[in-house]
């Protein structure tokens, strides 16, 4: 290996890493519960005088009768990924589209549906009326270009580290919910920056790695470069207003660059990080989801704090699930 490739080597053990992905996507997702699609800021800080993560959504609010420590619906979703990777050691869009679907589709399931869902839910039971007896290929989700599939893929990169056809593979865990060329392309944009970092890659070459791959798609590859780079020249701005500048909303051209650019502010905690998206509004539920799953790739899972992990209420369930899919990617290794 040459000098400079190991200086922007991280040291921490690669299972650690890989387990950092996985926690921190999904606690960054639960920190956010609260404040999530508040855009108002004058408004939060009427709510909550002092953001300290898993904050109770108040009465009126889209997560209200949730607690802390629950997931949003993009945290729900992650978990029945995780769940279905840990199952099969891979991702299998039968696998999961159906687990995905008992979950959402289900009478007893009170949450928010995303657009995301409802198109997929919709376009299922469509085709079942359409063709009866025909399998659904789960490929074919709604035309969004949202966080859905950006806020679940730490599973699924830990899960396929090794794998050659990464990439496709991310396609396809992607239309299963969001046909979209866009999203499809926001997807791996994410998955290329995870991969450097649980190799142990320093933030900010990793950025660079990702933006001179990523601008080689073919369709929109250049949309994605620009945007890494609009993150990085916005370094010094703080988090709320890069964020105001590139927009709280859930569109990726809006949610992928303002996760960047948290990121390159707050590298070196998480908890600030985390906090510091919070209080920047809007979808930071989805924001969180991205940029904690990278934190964790590049930081390990011990710098994510054990009081927000055991803060979960799906902690047993994730730490199962974890372990499975880590131990497996461990013995490859």
């Amino acid at each position: 290996m040459e000098d400079a490739d190991k200086e922007n080597m991280n040291p921490i053990d690669f299972s650690d890493r890989c387990r950092g992905a996985i926690w921190g996507q999904i606690v960054g997702d639960a920190a956010a519960l609260g404040t999530h699609w508040i855009y108002d800021l004058d408004a939060m800080r009427a709510l909550y005088t002092e953001l300290a993560g898993f904050e109770e959504p108040r009465e009126g609010h889209y997560h209200f009768g949730k607690k802390p420590g629950d997931l949003t619906h993009y945290g729900e979703a992650a978990l029945v990924m995780a769940e279905s990777v840990a199952a099969l050691g891979r991702f299998d869009q039968f696998h999961f589209g159906a687990r995905f679907i008992e979950h959402f589709g289900s009478a007893s399931y009170k949450g928010y549906l995303d657009k995301a869902t409802r198109g997929t839910l919709e376009r299922k039971a469509a085709f079942e009326r359409e063709h009866p007896g025909h399998e659904f290929v789960f490929q074919s989700g709604a035309d969004d270009q949202q966080m859905a599939t950006v806020s679940r893929l730490a599973p699924l990169v830990v899960a396929h580290f090794h794998d050659s056809h990464l990439l496709e593979c991310v396609g396809r865990a992607t239309r299963v919910t969001q046909d979209n060329d866009r999203a499809v392309l926001y997807a791996k944009a994410d998955a290329l920056l995870l991969l450097e970092l649980l190799r142990g890659r320093d933030f900010r070459w990793a950025l660079n790695e990702t933006a001179e791959t990523i601008i080689k798609e073919p369709i929109r590859g250049a949309e994605a470069h620009r945007d890494i780079r609009n993150a990085q020249q916005a370094e010094s701005l703080s988090v709320t207003e890069a964020t105001d500048q590139f927009g709280q909303g859930c569109p990726l051209p809006q949610s992928f660059p303002a996760s960047i650019q948290c990121v390159l502010k707050h590298g070196g905690n998480y908890r600030d990080a985390i906090l510091a998206n919070i209080g920047a509004g809007g979808d930071n539920a989805g924001r969180g989801a991205m940029l904690g799953a990278w934190m964790g790739a590049m930081l390990g899972v011990n710098a994510i704090p054990e009081e927000w992990r055991r803060k979960l209420r799906s902690f047993d369930a994730l730490e199962v699930a974890v372990e499975a899919i880590v131990g497996r990617v461990r013995v490859t290794r």
